[in-house]
């Protein structure tokens, strides 16, 4: 019998208050492996614009590449898991595409890099759909349809893989205890091969989500063999059920990559701004710390948030400085303006830093005195007078680098600073390799 490629993608199956849209792509595969389906890449686990306001707890949805022989079969199964599974009740609103063939037209990458820094209706989804003969199925409003289609989609200009494990059901919902040190150990021992398992710097965990979703750990990298390594080294009285490995966006900083219209900022976009510093930053209330930027005659507020440890560097900015930031657009309120959210601080080149100040002594080198109200200045020691002040140098406490957030307070996407000059561009599908396992 031919056999057809078949390009799968579903988004917001889950809630903030549990369910997991990787578990359902876990149990999902679990089902095509018994049925003899043709995996012909890993699992896509796509991260899109976190600065969507109703997104769920990560934003990410799922795509598969498969070759099946009975395709009306295989997507009557995945349709019936996804209204098994799916967090309706909770208030998912689900999505899910298939497209039959054996490419992916340029359009459908285009969709993808909307969803990951703009703001895309599911309306303007729903039409891309009846445009391109795309198949979908939906529940609720739909969606879930955006995250679908991007990421069948998805144009990967680098990538990083992830293995996450799951939870047996009897431990859903129950607090995860998994032993610190073997985490400490397992990042020491992988790096930099695999990124944000450990902040060492707040002494925490970061590879466990803390609701009561079916996720055990996750563990992210640069390859299969590292993640799958890496896993194996994390310690933990609970035995997981069983794990799968995604291809995916995450630690790529793919949502700012796009540089944002100064002049015409669209909320909850995502992207970055050049440009230099025109309002002095001030610490609120709080302890977040707000400043504006200005290009080609048009300024921006900025905020950075506390817990990024990223405020002492944006204090230290000054007027003239020209940096390059990257964050969301918050939407106006009653008492703000559209701000954006800092997300980092790349600061390209440091304005001069001066103050007045009384003159030095050019034979005692000491700091003459006033001599009062304009009358200019007179060493103390030999008696030298000078007429003003002159202007002094302050030496900055930042430099011309690029300044990331704790690694606490890394969102999905965000590029951690080993990966700054590492791209993952291609990469062969093994179907050998252990990307999927059951216990």
């Amino acid at each position: 019998m031919k056999q057809s490629i078949l390009h799968v993608g579903f988004d917001d199956t889950d809630s903030r208050n549990g369910m997991c849209t990787t578990f359902l792509a876990y149990k999902i595969v679990e089902h095509l492996r018994k049925k003899k389906v043709r995996f012909l890449d890993y699992p896509y686990l796509i991260r899109f614009n976190p600065n969507i306001p109703w997104k769920t707890r990560g934003n990410g949805a799922v795509a598969l590449k498969i070759k099946t022989q009975n395709p009306s079969m295989t997507k009557k199964s995945i349709t019936d898991f996804i209204r098994k599974y799916s967090a309706i009740h909770e208030g998912a609103n689900p999505g899910l595409v298939f497209y039959e063939n054996n490419s992916i037209p340029k359009e459908f990458s285009e969709f993808g890099r909307m969803a990951l820094c703009t703001l895309v209706s599911r309306n303007k989804a729903k039409k891309f759909a009846a445009q391109n003969n795309i198949e979908t199925f939906h529940m609720g409003n739909g969606q879930g349809l955006v995250g679908a289609i991007g990421a069948i989609g998805y144009p990967f200009n680098d990538h990083t893989f992830e293995l996450i494990s799951y939870r047996h059901k009897s431990n859903f919902g129950k607090k995860r205890l998994i032993l610190k040190d073997s985490v400490k150990k397992m990042q020491k021992l992988t790096y930099p091969k695999t990124f944000n398992s450990y902040d060492d710097t707040k002494n925490r965990i970061l590879i466990a989500p803390h609701g009561p979703d079916p996720v055990f750990f996750g563990v992210r990298g640069e390859d299969v063999r590292s993640v799958v390594r890496g896993a194996s080294l994390v310690k933990s009285p609970e035995k997981f059920s069983g794990y799968m490995v995604f291809r995916s966006n995450q630690g790529t900083g793919d949502h700012l990559q796009n540089e944002l219209d100064i002049d015409d900022l669209k909320p909850f976009s995502s992207g970055y701004v050049i440009g230099r510093v025109s309002k002095s930053p001030k610490t609120e209330p709080g302890g977040h710390v707000t400043f504006a930027i200005s290009k080609s005659g048009h300024k921006a507020d900025c905020a950075v948030y506390k817990p990024t440890g990223l405020t002492n560097v944006a204090s230290s900015l000054i007027k003239g400085d020209l940096i390059r930031i990257g964050g969301g657009v918050r939407k106006a309120s009653k008492t703000h303006g559209r701000t954006i959210n800092v997300e980092f601080i790349g600061v390209v080149k440091l304005a001069e830093n001066t103050a007045p100040a009384n003159p030095l002594c050019t034979r005692c080198t000491k700091r003459m005195k006033s001599k009062g109200r304009n009358q200019g200045y007179k060493c103390e020691k030999c008696g030298k007078t000078s007429e003003n002040k002159v202007l002094e140098h302050i030496p900055r406490k930042i430099k011309e680098q690029l300044y990331l957030p704790v690694t606490s307070a890394h969102r999905h996407l965000t590029r951690p600073l080993q990966r700054i000059s590492k791209f993952n561009t291609k990469t062969e599908f093994d179907d050998s390799r252990k990307w999927f396992h059951t216990f």
